[in-house]
């Protein structure tokens, strides 16, 4: 392009003549005119088109086909513009070559894709999604499903991470993050998920999961779900999804806990609320008063993140919840029970409403998880079953727990069943304040069950608080006179009269 320049500055400005142009740029007189006519290189000019080979109608009908079938199919089952040009050879006689074929696939690829139409984003509504990242819990790298609320009139976005995409972390990641929005939407948009949907019968019409129907009557918010296949409808959480997938989990999160990780969520959401969007004045925490302004308050009762389900005992004392078994009493087998299970624990219900169980939450699956105080009173009557009941596998007790075991075996002719007795305090008590009090009753040479269940009650017992009469005026009123301690004057020695006197004797005999 300098050299073009140069040539048209020394020709139409200079006056130099053509024939000593040609000369000293080098320039044949034919490239000469061109450059005087044009200002910039035109390029190639072909001075016939050349003429195109083109699909026929009739193929380019196979072709359409073949492409409006592929809709159905996996994105990875479905055909490519080589795989169409074979089958086009193969069964149809097709004589062109793949260029035109792959150019016919191109435009119809452009011509089928949808456009959409900008949406209105009020304050007050959100949008909700799960998705998916790698996480490493305690040195171990896991499948986190993230619970993603977002705000679209603010931009603000909450995330929460979970193992598992269910009806308590769906619930639990709500009310986390009404908390940390200040309130609760208006209107929240889903997807089609099993969890809040168990049938589509409409365009939007749903009905509705027991579990979604209860906490929706708690909040009282409106619903809206997408059209099948179509998460344009909720399109800010789908890109939120990808954003919080590319700002918080790269690099990889590490936390010791899932607690721990969702608090470091937490931070990484508020340091979000600073960013001014683009096009907007104010920052994202400031837009955020907006939204809050529309919000519901917050209902007076708490609301719990449960799932409930109702299943019966088998025999081993052990009631399934979520792929997992959870023991129970043994006094409870064969019973049929509620099972509470939230995002951090299991509680196992009495058809009477008490609690008789509750196990941290277990996330894995075919798994055992045993409390083996839920055994003592069955193996009190099956001690031979004591070395070998597979719930005291792992039951971790201090030394002097196997010392009383030891003492009484040897002393006593069923010390087996004492020392499981002296385990069932468990039932009532802590394994520390068991342990203080079983050191203490070795130490004095006791090994009978019912003077270590004495020594363990005498410690629990508290001493007799003084009455307060405050807010009893009418106690107040009452009075007593004092008591006459003036016989105890003899026991002085001072004041022991020199006569022989009656003397006065104690509890105890003692004088």
């Amino acid at each position: 392009m300098d050299k073009w320049r140069d040539i048209r500055h020394a020709v139409l400005v200079g006056n130099m003549p053509h024939m000593k142009a040609c000369a000293d740029y080098k320039v044949s007189y034919y490239l000469l005119r061109k450059i005087l006519d044009h200002p910039e290189p035109p390029g190639y000019r072909m001075s016939q088109a050349r003429q195109k080979s083109v699909v026929t109608a009739e193929f380019l009908e196979i072709i359409n086909e073949i492409l409006t079938t592929d809709l159905k199919m996996p994105k990875k089952q479905r055909h490519t513009a080589t795989r169409i040009h074979e089958r086009l050879q193969a069964e149809h006689g097709f004589q062109g070559g793949y260029t035109v074929v792959k150019e016919a696939v191109r435009d119809w690829h452009q011509t089928s894709q949808e456009a959409f139409i900008p949406l209105l984003q009020p304050p007050g509504e959100a949008q909700m999604d799960f998705g998916q990242a790698l996480v490493r819990i305690a040195g171990v790298e896991v499948k986190a499903h993230l619970c993603v609320l977002t705000l679209p009139h603010s931009d603000v976005i909450f995330v929460q991470a979970y193992p598992r995409e269910c009806t308590e972390s769906f619930i639990d990641g709500h009310l986390r993050a009404f908390a940390f929005f200040g309130g609760f939407p208006t209107k929240i948009s889903y997807d089609n998920s099993k969890i809040p949907v168990k049938k589509i019968i409409g365009a939007h019409e749903r009905e509705l999961t027991d579990a979604f129907k209860r906490f929706n009557s708690h909040f009282m918010f409106t619903p809206h779900f997408c059209r099948v296949r179509c998460p344009n409808e909720k399109g800010h959480v789908e890109n939120g999804v990808n954003q919080a997938r590319h700002k918080f989990f790269v690099p990889m999160l590490e936390a010791a806990s899932w607690d721990e990780l969702n608090k470091k969520l937490v931070e990484l959401c508020q340091t979000q609320m600073s960013r001014i969007c683009r096009g907007e004045t104010l920052t994202k925490g400031e837009r955020l008063e907006e939204d809050r302004k529309a919000f519901r308050p917050m209902p007076t009762e708490a609301y719990e993140a449960r799932r409930i389900e109702n299943h019966g005992v088998n025999s081993l004392s052990l009631v399934r919840f979520d792929r997992n078994d959870y023991s129970v009493p043994t006094a409870y087998a064969h019973h049929h029970v509620n099972v509470i299970g939230t995002v951090s624990e299991v509680r196992v219900v009495a058809a009477g409403g008490e609690v008789i169980a509750t196990h941290p939450r277990n996330w894995d699956k075919e798994k055992a998880i045993y409390n083996p105080v839920h055994y003592l009173a069955l193996l009190e009557k099956k001690p031979g079953a004591f070395d070998f009941a597979k719930p005291l596998e792992n039951f971790l007790l201090p030394p002097c727990f196997e010392d009383l075991r030891r003492r009484m075996e040897s002393a006593l002719p069923k010390g087996t069943c004492e020392f499981i007795k002296v385990l069932r305090l468990l039932e009532k008590t802590t394994v520390a304040q068991l342990a203080e009090v079983i050191q203490y009753a070795l130490d004095i040479r006791t090994v009978e069950a019912d003077a270590v269940r004495v020594l363990l009650e005498h410690r629990k017992e508290k001493p007799l608080a003084s009455v307060n009469l405050d807010g009893r005026p009418h106690l107040k009123l009452v009075h007593f006179p004092p008591p006459d301690l003036s016989a105890y004057r003899l026991l002085l020695p001072s004041t022991q009269p020199q006569s022989p006197t009656p003397i006065l004797r104690l509890a105890g005999g003692l004088p």
